[in-house]
């Protein structure tokens, strides 16, 4: 292509906060994207390009700077100086970025965001670009986060249970822990609210979730704040399968060679085995670690155990030794590839929306052990929404002791009521595939956010289609680009139409007003007698 000449392709750029968990999301929908006709770039920062070198066969890769290019955010002082200078940096290399796309064949049509960076739309704005907020973490939770925001939940928290429409009664560990602990990590808690600060101003706003999963909250939160649930974001091989060679995420920041895991795995009978996996972030105490391990192996269950590197230290001594017949403890592990393993009977989770919603997807029972953040909430519904795990409970000094462990694995491996959970579970994981098939939620939304792109100069709003609802059975039905279209125009003549009675009946008494006050004789006066007669 010549210089100068743009491709017809809507080109949209995708811009990720910079951990595990934000990274893969985005990436997925942009694949999704892709599938769709559209082309995507994922713009990541300096230090993560250098760390991962990513690469995919569908989405192409930029960079900006976080400002840390060397050590990423272990080079910062603390959140606060990492986040402020993301900002500054961030704002001015995705800014040149997009001025170094105009030059090319391919300009930046519509800039996507994670929410923790409300600073991308306005950058994308100075440019005249559409820009969409993409939300990792499920709706109930930025739902919370939206009514603390905006002040129309008081904090700290004084009445209990918190009621908030779309979502259940929620008791005070239920809510995140940004609120849960009021003051506990200030600089974090800032940026959940920031999300909202001018979410009001964008395009679109998307959510890792899929709206059979979130049905009530997604309706109540639409109200105010219309959206597009466009999840699960994990790899189309494990639900649909539409998306071409789309078996694995593609970015990882942990190695280690995954036959490892699935070798051990592959010995293992049916549901037999149980999965443990904390996540990229969240770190245990030396004690909460001895009392998780001996849970574990009071359970007898057979199990696989993820423990990173820089944890590895606060196993119980002798653990290893003890347990060698029945476990494998790795640093890293294939989680997508494990939950997908028949054998595997229950995942032991810290109830990170990725690990969770992954779980949901592929149908397998949980023990959940949240930490911070959303993880609390998240955990809630995961027990008592749901009904697909059971949440651990803490002793008085906020410790799981290793009693508890063991017997909610047994819940769940053996007893009735981990039938139910499984029953369960694969209830959602079918909802999880109807969603992103063709036709499902999922899909009409990714197609609904590709044909708004893909026709810039509409002068509708692309909000509109996905507010508006026709109400059967006292639900609103989500519509197609197409349908909603039907009934704009609709609307739009029965309005005119109206207009045009209200116009004549106006006209026609203002007429009557006159024939009273004129004789009938000839000229002006006789005319409208002979009209209104």
């Amino acid at each position: 292509m010549e210089k100068g000449m743009r491709s017809s392709r809507v080109h949209v750029l995708a811009v990720p906060y910079p951990t595990q968990g934000h990274l893969n999301p985005m990436l997925q929908f942009c694949k999704r994207l892709v599938s769709k006709g559209l082309k995507a770039t994922l713009a990541i920062t300096t230090f993560t390009f250098k760390s991962i070198h990513p690469n995919s066969d569908s989405v192409q890769f930029d960079t900006i700077s976080d400002g840390y290019d060397e050590g990423g955010f272990m080079q910062a002082s603390d959140v606060q100086a990492y986040l402020a200078r993301f900002e500054a940096v961030g704002s001015k290399t995705l800014d040149e970025l997009i001025e170094r796309h105009k030059i090319s064949g391919h300009p930046i049509d519509c800039v996507i965001y994670d929410a923790f960076m409300p600073w991308a739309l306005k950058v994308a704005k100075h440019h005249g670009l559409a820009g969409a907020p993409f939300f990792t973490q499920p709706c109930a939770v930025n739902y919370i986060y939206y009514y603390a925001h905006h002040g129309f939940l008081t904090l700290p928290v004084s009445t209990l249970p918190v009621s908030i429409p779309g979502l259940p009664s929620l008791e005070l560990e239920d809510m995140p822990s940004f609120i849960y602990v009021l003051g506990s990590y200030p600089a974090y808690f800032e940026m959940v609210l920031r999300q909202f600060s001018n979410a009001d101003q964008a395009d679109y706003i998307l959510v890792n979730t899929f709206y059979k999963l979130e049905e009530e909250v997604v309706d109540a939160m639409s109200k105010v704040s219309p959206m597009m649930t466009i999840g699960p974001t994990i790899p189309s091989f494990y639900l649909d399968n539409r998306v071409q060679n789309d078996k694995e995420y593609g970015i990882n920041l942990f190695h280690l060679d995954p036959s490892v895991c699935l070798e051990w795995l592959s010995k293992k009978p049916r549901r037999s085995v149980v999965y443990v996996s904390f996540g990229s972030l969240s770190s245990l105490t030396e004690e909460q670690t001895e009392e998780l391990a001996w849970g574990i192996k009071g359970s007898d269950f057979d199990f696989l155990w993820v423990v990173r590197d820089s944890e590895a230290g606060t196993l119980p001594e002798n653990f290893l030794e003890e347990t060698s017949d029945k476990g494998l403890v790795v640093g890293w592990s294939p989680q997508l590839e494990v939950l997908a393993s028949d054998v595997i009977g229950c995942f032991f989770s810290h109830c990170g929306w990725n690990s969770t919603i992954e779980a949901l997807s592929l149908g397998v029972p949980m023990v959940v052990m949240p930490q911070w953040t959303d993880q609390t909430t998240n955990a809630k519904f995961v027990q008592d929404v749901w009904k697909v795990g059971i949440k651990v409970k803490m002793d008085e000094r906020g410790i799981v002791g290793r009693k508890e462990v063991e017997t909610c694995i047994r819940e769940v491996m053996e007893k009735e009521r981990g039938e139910e959970l499984k029953k369960n579970a694969i209830k959602w994981r079918d909802l999880a595939k109807e969603a992103v098939s063709e036709g499902g939620t999922t899909d009409k939304d990714i197609d609904e956010f590709s044909l708004f792109n893909t026709n810039p100069n509409s002068n509708s709003s692309p909000f509109f289609p996905t507010a508006f609802a026709v109400i059967q059975r006292g639900k609103p039905v989500k519509q197609t680009a197409f349908e909603a279209e039907c009934w704009n125009s609709i609307l739009l003549i029965c309005h005119t139409f109206l207009l045009l009675i209200t116009i004549l009946v106006h006209v026609r008494l203002s007429l009557r007003i006159v024939q009273q006050c004129l004789p009938k004789t000839e000229g002006c006066g006789g005319a409208i007698h002979l009209l209104l007669d």
